[in-house]
């Protein structure tokens, strides 16, 4: 099976399961003696917590990479634009998929129902993900769309809580 995207993805991809998959053997080593860790009614409401913030995360994913899917071309990678989109949430916020995906870490760790990953981990890795964005992300974008995109980050900011965008960012997907 050929994968047709960039080496800068598939290192993103990879960076992201390293951190999920470590995250939750490092917190069970830590955990795996806590009370909190054999309640089954913890692990009832975390996990319920946990698969609704999955699921606001991969909604926020699909909602941003539909819209993100109308700057390339059919020759252009996956997950790769050829133009700068600032249409649909683009319009809101510069980053949405990765802001839904930086839910990702909290909403696994309370699926898993780990307390250590819960309170320390999930949190340290959502601040590596906002870390990545702002460095490398905004790098890659600069230098990729120049001027237009220094003028769309005038004008949009990175993230945005306003209710509107959220409800926009996290709604169901439209089939």
């Amino acid at each position: 099976m050929k994968i047709n995207t960039t080496p800068s993805v598939i290192i993103r991809i990879v960076l992201w399961l390293l951190m999920l998959i470590g995250g939750a053997l490092y917190a069970y080593s830590i955990d795996k003696n806590d009370l909190l860790f054999h309640s089954p009614l913890f692990h009832l409401l975390s996990a319920l917590i946990g698969l609704f913030i999955l699921r606001l995360a991969f909604r926020a994913a699909a909602n941003g990479g539909k819209e993100l899917a109308k700057g390339r071309d059919e020759n252009m990678p996956r997950l790769e634009t050829n133009r700068l989109v600032t249409t649909g949430i683009y319009k809101c916020m510069r980053h949405p998929m990765l802001f839904g995906l930086t839910l990702l870490p909290l909403g696994w760790a309370l699926l898993l129902g780990m307390p250590t990953f819960i309170t320390i981990i999930a949190p340290l890795e959502m601040l590596f993900i906002v870390f990545m964005v702002i460095i490398f992300e905004e790098m890659e974008v600069k230098r990729k769309f120049g001027d237009e995109y220094k003028a769309y980050a005038q004008r949009v900011p990175m993230v945005s809580f306003k209710r509107s965008c959220l409800r926009r960012l996290f709604r169901k997907i439209k089939r």
